[in-house]
């Protein structure tokens, strides 16, 4: 059975830092490829980041770029969202989710096909 577990998330003041986790069935790294999504209270959810599942490139939307990093630890099935640098704008309900056909529109992470998502994790960056 394919799963997503997240965790890592809280309440961080802006600057602050956070590293959110997602742990997933022992093939679903290789079946899938892994993204971070995020959804703000009132807003549409937006794609944050993936890792490709060929050769774990990363790739990121505009505005995460530069402060939040990706990666991906096979041994332990899981991977990871370090955010540094943390905004209000950034708080938001954070998923990982498995899927394919990733791609990036107007700097955007976006994905065709989404099959598998965590329940997630919040986020709040507050003072």
């Amino acid at each position: 059975q394919v799963h997503l577990v997240e965790s890592g998330g809280g309440l961080v003041q802006p600057g602050g830092s956070l590293r959110l986790s997602c742990a997933a069935s022992p093939s679903t790294l290789d079946s899938y490829t892994i993204g971070w999504f995020r959804q703000a209270p009132g807003k549409e959810r937006e794609g944050v980041s993936y890792i490709s599942s060929d050769d774990g490139t990363t790739y990121y939307s505009d505005f995460v770029k530069g402060r939040f990093t990706m990666s991906r630890d096979n041994t332990k099935n899981t991977v990871y969202l370090q955010m540094n640098s943390l905004k209000p704008e950034d708080t938001a309900v954070y998923y990982c989710a498995a899927g394919s056909r990733p791609s990036m529109v107007a700097g955007t992470v976006y994905f065709g096909v989404l099959d598998i998502w965590g329940q997630g994790t919040h986020v709040t960056v507050s003072s």
